[in-house]
C-alpha cells in the first residue's frame, strides 16, 4: 500500500439498462446484485483494501444519491464525496476529482473505477492494478486496463495495441461497440482486447492530457484550486458543471493522446451493463435458468428471473427470457432484445409517473 496511491469511483450513473431493479431513486450500485450481502458499491470499495488508505477513496457521484453513498460506506469523510449537480458523463468527473486531488498530493497516481464492474478474481485484480500503479508513478503515460476478449460482444468497446514483450502495449486504436462482423474480425487478429474503462495514471499525467485535449474543461476545475476542501467547493462546482461539455473520458482524452497503454488483464471482469452480462455470470440451474427469486418453474429455461423473495412466481412454457419485478414494475422481455429496456423506461417517463422511473 502507497500513501500516494489514490481510488476515485465513478458512481453517478442511473443505469437505465437494468430496470426496473435500477431506478433513478436507487440505482443498481447501490444493490446487491449478485446476492453477495454487499452492494455493488460497496464491492467495488472492497477491492481496493490492499490498495491504498481509506482516507484515499473518492467517490464521485450525484448529489442525489449523497445518502446513499454514506449509509454504504459510512467510513467516508465528506470531502471525499465529490457531488455532481448534474450528469456530464466521465471527463468532468474524472477532471474534477484530479484537480482536487492534486491540491492534496501533486504526487497523486490515481486508479479511475467504475461503481458498478464484477471481478471474480480479485487476488488477480489487485495484483494487476498495483502493476499498473507502478508503471505510472510519476510517469506522463495514461493506461487503461484491457479484457481478453472471450467473443464477439458488440456491447463493449474494444482497444487494438502494439505487440511488445510487457504486459504494458502502446494503444494503436480505439473502436466503440463494433458492428457482429467486425467484433468477430477483431476477436480473431489477436491484437484486440475489450476496455475495461478503468484507467491508471498519475495526477499530473492526465491533468497534462486534460489541459491538451478539453482545455476548458481544464481551466474550469483549475480555477476551482482555492475553493477545493473548503465551505465554497459547492457553490464552486454548482457553477462550474453546467459550463462542462458532455464527453466521456474515453473520447475526450484517451483517444486523442499518444502516451496511452494497455495492460493485458485477466481478472474475471464483466461491465455488468445489461440483464444477459448479469445472466452470463451467475449460477445456472439444470435448465440454464438463472433463479434469483421465489419461483417455481415449467418447461423453462434459459431465463434470468428477479423478483421480490415475498411472492411466489410460477412460470410454465419460457425460454430465454428476463423476468424482472422490483417495486411496483415487472417487466418481461425477450434476452435478445434486452437493447429494449431503453425503450420501455422512455416510454415509461413519458406516462410522467415518477414511480416507475
Amino acid at each position: 500500500m502507497h500513501n500516494d496511491s489514490y481510488v476515485v469511483i465513478m458512481a453517478g450513473g442511473i443505469g437505465s439498462r437494468f430496470w426496473p431493479f435500477s431506478r433513478t431513486s436507487n440505482p443498481k450500485q447501490f444493490h446487491d446484485v449478485l446476492g453477495t450481502g454487499r452492494s455493488l458499491i460497496q464491492q467495488t470499495v472492497d477491492r481496493f483494501h490492499d490498495v491504498c488508505p481509506k482516507e484515499n477513496i473518492y467517490i464521485v457521484t450525484n448529489k442525489d444519491y449523497y445518502q446513499l453513498v454514506k449509509n454504504q460506506l459510512p467510513f467516508l469523510d465528506d470531502d471525499q464525496i465529490l457531488l455532481e449537480p448534474v450528469g456530464k458523463n466521465t471527463a468532468p468527473c474524472v477532471a474534477y476529482a484530479a484537480h482536487k486531488i492534486v491540491c492534496k498530493n501533486p504526487n497523486a497516481n490515481i486508479v479511475v473505477s467504475p461503481a458498478d464492474h464484477v471481478i471474480l478474481n480479485e487476488k488477480e485484480f489487485e495484483k494487476t492494478i498495483k502493476t499498473a500503479l507502478y508503471n505510472s508513478y510519476n510517469k506522463d503515460v495514461l493506461i487503461t486496463l484491457g479484457i481478453k476478449p472471450s467473443r464477439p460482444d458488440t456491447g463493449y468497446g474494444y482497444i487494438q495495441y502494439i505487440e511488445g514483450n510487457s504486459a504494458l502495449k502502446k494503444v494503436k486504436t480505439f473502436t466503440e461497440k463494433p458492428h457482429l462482423e467486425l467484433a468477430q474480425t477483431f476477436l480473431d487478429s489477436g491484437d484486440f482486447v475489450w476496455n475495461s474503462g478503468i484507467f491508471i495514471w498519475s495526477a499530473k499525467a492526465v491533468i497534462k492530457a486534460i489541459e491538451a485535449h478539453l482545455p476548458e474543461m481544464h481551466e474550469l476545475f483549475h480555477e476551482g484550486q482555492k475553493y477545493y476542501s473548503t465551505e465554497k467547493e459547492e457553490s464552486f462546482v454548482e457553477q462550474a458543471y453546467p459550463q462542462c461539455k458532455s464527453i466521456s473520458i474515453d473520447y475526450g482524452i484517451m483517444e486523442k493522446s499518444d502516451n496511452v497503454f494497455v495492460l493485458l488483464s485477466d481478472f474475471g471482469w464483466s461491465d455488468l451493463g445489461t440483464w444477459k452480462s448479469l445472466y452470463d455470470i451467475m449460477d445456472k440451474d439444470a435448465d440454464q435458468n438463472v433463479i434469483e427469486a421465489n419461483a417455481m418453474l415449467y418447461d423453462t429455461n434459459n431465463c434470468i428471473i428477479k423478483t421480490s423473495k415475498d411472492k411466489l412466481v410460477v412460470i410454465q412454457g419460457l425460454s430465454n427470457y428476463i423476468v424482472a419485478e422490483s417495486d411496483g414494475i415487472i417487466m418481461i422481455c425477450q434476452k435478445d432484445e434486452e437493447q429494449r429496456v431503453k425503450e420501455f423506461v422512455a416510454d415509461a417517463k413519458a406516462k410522467k409517473d415518477k414511480r416507475f422511473i
